[in-house]
C-alpha cells in the first residue's frame, strides 16, 4: 500500500535533496511547490502559510521530516511537527545530509528536530524515529527502507 505523505524540510537549503527523494517514486508525497509559488505564499503572511501547510497535510497519513543542516531550527518545520502529532499522523525524520545536491554536494548533519519537544515529560526524540541512512549509499538506503520507516512511524503514533 502506497501511503501519502507530507514532506517537511528547509526549502532554501534542501529543496534539491528533497526533489531526489520525491523522484524515487516509492511513496506518494505532496507535489513540490516551485520557488515562485513558495515566495508567493510567504509574502501573504503567516496565516496564509499555516493554511497552505494545513491544506497540504490534511489527507496525509504520515509526515516525513527531511533533516538537513538547519532543518531543526526552522519555525515552519517546528509547526509541521506539532501539527502532525496533534492530528494523529505518523511522524519520522530522515537525515538527508549525505544526499548529494548537484549545486553544492553534501552538507553537515543537522540536529534532531524532535529533541526540542517533550511528550508527557519524555523527550520526543525517544518516541519519534529519526533515521540516518548509510553515508556511502544514502539514496538507496532511503529508497529501500522508506516504506517500512513510514509504517513504523504510523504504528508508533497509533500507540500514543
Amino acid at each position: 500500500m502506497k501511503r501519502q505523505v507530507f514532506y517537511s524540510f528547509h526549502y532554501g537549503n534542501d529543496v534539491m535533496r528533497v526533489q531526489q527523494i520525491r523522484n524515487m517514486g516509492v511513496i506518494e508525497g505532496n507535489t513540490p511547490v516551485s520557488p515562485n509559488e513558495w515566495e508567493q505564499v510567504k509574502r501573504t503572511g503567516d496565516k496564509a502559510i499555516e493554511k497552505w501547510i494545513d491544506d497540504n497535510m490534511k489527507y496525509r497519513s504520515c509526515v516525513v521530516v527531511l533533516v538537513g543542516s538547519e532543518t531543526a531550527s526552522r519555525p515552519w518545520v517546528q509547526y509541521e511537527i506539532k501539527k502532525a502529532w496533534a492530528d494523529g499522523k505518523g511522524l519520522l525524520g530522515i537525515y538527508i545530509h549525505n544526499i548529494r545536491d548537484p549545486r553544492n554536494g553534501t552538507c553537515s548533519k543537522g540536529s534532531n528536530p524532535f529533541s526540542q519537544f517533550t511528550l508527557n515529560g519524555k523527550p520526543f526524540d525517544q518516541i519519534v524515529p529519526c533515521y540516518d541512512p548509510r553515508p556511502w549509499d544514502a539514496y538507496n538506503d532511503i529508497r529501500n527502507n522508506i516504506d517500512s520507516w513510514i509504517e513504523t512511524a504510523i504504528s508508533i503514533r497509533n500507540r500514543y
